[in-house]
């Protein structure tokens, strides 16, 4: 009895891991490689598959996704004897399963030493600089040769991309200081640029300012002038209308004079000795001026004959003072010129105020 149960238990187990060898459930983007008694038999799709129990096996299971695949850095010899270590990426796809199995043991292992080994043949005909800026020329090359290395591998390398080119340290700062000097250099030639800019606005704005200066001070001296021109008209028309007497000019100049010697910048005059004859003149004509038949004031300036021959004396007086002083100063300079007693210009006759107003031609004209 005990017997009969164990064979039947014995039984019920065989029966199922039968079912269970006969019964294959394939997951989607997977393919299995079948052998029949250790000879390819089939390769099972994804989805339910029946296999002869104890003479069909699995050989392999093959994923047909695209795989990543990034390899160690490599290091690699530059054509300019210079070693840089390069970090791959491989992107594949098996599209062969059969092929994949059969005609290469380790295909994973031999597109990696297939890529060392093509990275290593191109890098090698570049120098650093190309190899540091001609990326995509490297990644096209690699994909082309092992593309068609592993193709017959039922092996299909989809990209390959070139991580990163790590050239030695002392490579690297020298690219570094390169690279700030050329920085610096564009710096320099971009301030250089923009201050010659702003030297040539500058140059503008001061030659527009230069030219509206220029116009503007021309036409103020225009203006100025054409005023001036009116004043003098004006001042000329009212003396011309006014038809003064030469004695209301000698009076009008003796008034002026003591002013024209109190001048800051008058340091030396020239006397002539003509001066006292000609105050002498003046004083004359002073004399008589209130007794002139056409100086006669008018209604609004009139004043009396004794007030013109007190100021007449006055102003006769300061004019005699100044000539006095001026031939003084004239003396005294020529004496520090030559070095000893003043010389050259003679002394005049002293001048008094009642010389020039009792001038015997002024006595004339009243008699």
């Amino acid at each position: 009895m005990d017997f009969a149960l164990v064979l039947l238990a014995a039984v019920a187990l065989i029966v199922v891991v039968t079912l269970i060898k006969a019964v294959r459930i394939v997951p989607q983007q997977r393919q299995d490689v079948v052998e029949r008694l250790g000879k390819y038999k089939r390769t099972l799709n994804p989805g339910l598959n029946l296999l002869v129990p104890y003479v069909d096996a699995v050989r392999t299971k093959v994923d047909m996704r695209e795989q990543v695949v990034s390899f160690p850095p490599q290091p690699v010899i530059t054509s300019d004897n210079l070693v840089v270590s390069i970090d791959t990426v491989l992107y594949f796809k098996v599209v062969d399963s059969v092929r994949a199995t059969y005609e290469i043991s380790n295909f994973l292992q031999a597109i990696e030493q297939l890529t060392v080994t093509t990275l290593r043949n191109v890098i090698g005909s570049l120098d650093l600089e190309r190899a540091l800026t001609s990326r995509e020329e490297i990644n096209r090359h690699l994909s082309g040769v092992l593309d068609e290395t592993t193709g017959r591998w039922g092996i299909k390398v989809t990209r390959v991309e070139i991580k990163a080119i790590e050239p030695p340290p002392s490579i690297r700062d020298s690219m570094e200081k390169q690279m700030r000097a050329e920085r610096d250099r564009r710096a320099v030639i971009l301030n250089a640029e923009g201050h010659k800019q702003s030297q040539i606005l500058t140059a503008e704005g001061e030659k527009q300012a230069a030219v509206l200066r220029a116009d503007g001070d021309r036409q103020a001296r225009i203006l100025q002038a054409e005023g001036q021109a009116k004043a003098i008209r004006t001042v000329f028309d009212a003396i011309h209308q006014a038809n003064p007497s030469q004695k209301v000019l000698a009076y009008q100049y003796l008034q002026a004079l003591p002013q024209i010697a109190n001048g800051t910048a008058n340091k030396v005059w020239i006397v002539p000795t003509e001066l006292t004859k000609a105050l002498e003149g003046m004083g004359g004509a002073l004399g008589g001026l209130a007794n002139m038949v056409g100086d006669v004031p008018s209604p609004e300036v009139a004043k009396s004959a004794g007030e013109v021959e007190r100021e007449a004396a006055e102003a006769a007086q300061a004019a005699a003072s100044a000539a006095q002083e001026i031939h003084d100063e004239v003396r005294v300079a020529e004496a520090k010129a030559t070095g000893g007693a003043p010389q050259g210009l003679p002394a005049p006759e002293p001048v008094s105020p009642e010389s020039l107003l009792n001038d015997p031609s002024d006595r004339r004209e009243r008699g």
